[in-house]
């Protein structure tokens, strides 16, 4: 009995630092959202608080540490879920052209800076590429909120953080090759042989038995049973990896990216998404736990100083790496800016002991830090970088107007707007775009579109937006009585035109459909999409879908 009560208290005593960094974790992440900061600067914070209170020791035992490691299988595995060979063949070019090239200039950039101020060689090299890295939680968050998608600057942000993501695996590889002593260039060779051979068996594994194994658990119709097999590949794909030299985190992408190609990737996401997060959080916890508060405190403006200089460098970096890429220098600087932080794979990187041990624990709490702040500040340096854009495009007025023979005008640049806009630029389709709206109209000029500043809603303005000769006008402005508006004019002044018109809501249909025009409520689901294919009816054009939706591959990877 009293061994029953020893061995309670001894489990009790174990896992005690988990539930306790649990609870404080998930004050972290809420205190983050309410700041409108991603939910890692939270996590490194309280880990830097902890220490700071002198507790760090207390949450060094083996189950933080193993539920940390875990935290950064199921990152790479998440990010291996999207990592789809079909969109990567589809967007090869600019993931492998544009992309190559950012983290040439960028990581080459750091790496340069690093071997010269008198870092380790092997630091400059991981380290400087490291640093070449962007937040893939954070720019993805960012695209979406802003409905950048299949905009120019969310579709190559998304293809350079592809690429990025490849680099981070070959960094992980490097990094592990490192640990191992000796020569580094042999280990290197080796150690790349192994990932492409691992590379081989996760392209068979995907090929030939993924279906059959996930049909026959589908059968079984058991969500238990899928977050099992789910947690299995994860993890045992990292073990497979880890027996044969390599990093448990090179195995756990390998497993992912054996399921993206499937049908069942959508439930296998599901059903990761919870314990990724939970464990994720736990990892990054454990390196603001690694920050030494002292030398924050004593090198607080060398933290700045740093922080700053990353994010300018980074900037600059990402801006040559644009115009090198022949993009215009408001395309440029507005990616630039998108991608102007640190990452989260750095921070994985730099936790690694063999990494780590290149450096002085005083540099790595620096350049953590700097990391850190980077990553809080990405929404506030990536407006100024959009808005600095918009102002550049903006510049002096065209002699002839822009869009001005395009067969389609879209009236309102919201959601749907952009939604129609991208649809017509994917299929080489021109537009022009106008919106009253000063906010809406530069954002939507930062981010490459076709739109004037216009009120479309005021008659006098439809000569000089060129009405008359256009085959289809879309009323997006999201705004009912704007829309009232309008339809009896453009019914009165255009009755050959096809007018699609997106509402707020069912109300107005039928009183629309009266005025001539084919109204859309846009709050239904697949509402934006019904739009997008009335127009393209009314073109009598077919039209072609985005690789990434014919794959069914959303963009968001790997999101903390």
């Amino acid at each position: 009995m009293a061994g029953e009560i020893h061995d309670a208290h001894s489990v009790v005593a174990t896992i005690q630092p988990a539930i306790t960094l649990l609870g404080l974790g998930i004050g972290a992440a809420l205190v983050s959202r309410a700041c409108r900061l991603n939910p890692i600067v939270g996590y490194l914070g309280l880990g830097l608080a902890i220490a700071a209170l002198g507790y760090a020791d207390d949450f060094s035992g083996p189950v933080v540490a193993a539920m940390a490691e875990a935290g950064v299988m199921f990152l790479l595995f998440n990010l291996g879920l999207h990592f789809s060979l079909g969109r990567i063949r589809a967007e090869a070019a600019n993931i492998f052209g544009f992309g190559s090239l950012q983290m040439l200039v960028a990581g080459g950039g750091f790496a340069a800076l690093f071997w010269a101020i008198g870092l380790p060689t092997e630091f400059a090299i991981i380290g400087g590429f490291a640093m070449g890295l962007s937040s893939t939680a954070v720019v993805i968050g960012l695209v979406r909120e802003r409905n950048q998608e299949d905009c120019p600057v969310g579709r190559a942000s998304q293809s350079i953080l592809i690429f990025q993501d490849i680099a981070a695996i070959l960094l992980l590889v490097a990094a592990g090759a490192l640990g191992t002593g000796g020569p580094i260039a042999p280990q290197l060779g080796l150690a790349g042989v192994k990932a492409l051979a691992a590379f081989g068996i996760a392209v068979i594994f995907a090929r030939y038995l993924v279906g059959p194994l996930f049909k026959l658990i589908a059968r079984a119709g058991s969500s238990e049973v899928y977050t099992a097999t789910a947690l299995f590949i994860a993890l045992a794909a990292g073990w497979a990896t880890g027996v044969a030299g390599l990093s448990l985190t090179l195995g756990a992408f390998l497993g992912g990216m054996a399921v993206a190609d499937s049908r069942y990737r959508i439930m296998v996401q599901t059903e990761i998404d919870a314990f990724r997060g939970l464990f994720l959080s736990f990892f990054f916890i454990s390196v603001g736990l690694s920050i030494d508060p002292a030398i924050i405190a004593d090198n607080w403006v060398t933290v700045i100083a740093a922080a700053v200089g990353l994010i300018v460098l980074k900037c600059g970096f990402n801006v040559l790496a644009g115009l090198a890429n022949r993009w215009s220098v408001p395309g440029s600087i507005q990616l630039g800016f998108l991608l102007g932080q640190g990452s989260e794979f750095a921070l994985v990187l730099f936790a690694i002991p063999a990494v780590a041990g290149l450096v002085d624990s005083e540099a790595l709490s620096i350049l953590v830090s700097a990391i850190a702040i980077s990553l809080a500040v990405t929404p506030l340096i990536s407006n100024v970088g959009r808005k600095l854009a918009g102002k550049l495009r903006a510049g002096p007025a065209d002699k002839k107007l822009e869009g001005d023979n395009a067969p389609v005008v879209i009236i309102g640049l919201g959601p749907v707007g952009r939604g129609v806009a991208d649809a017509l630029s994917y299929n080489d389709i021109d537009y022009l775009a106008v919106d009253p709206n000063a906010e809406r109209f530069e954002t939507a000029l930062a981010d490459g579109y076709i739109v004037h500043h216009a009120d479309a809603s005021d008659p006098r303005s439809w000569d000089a937006i060129g009405m008359g000769k256009r085959k289809v006008v879309v009323v997006a402005t999201n705004n009912l009585n704007i829309s009232r508006e309008l339809a009896p004019l453009v019914e009165d002044r255009l009755p050959d035109i096809e007018r699609v018109i997106g509402l707020p809501g069912p109300e107005a249909l039928e009183e629309f459909s009266e005025l001539g025009m084919m109204p859309v409520d846009v709050t239904r689901e697949g509402g934006p999409e019904r739009v997008i294919d009335m127009v393209f009816t009314a073109l009598d054009h077919p039209r072609k879908l985005p690789a990434s939706r014919l794959a069914n591959d959303e963009p968001e990877r790997a999101a903390a």
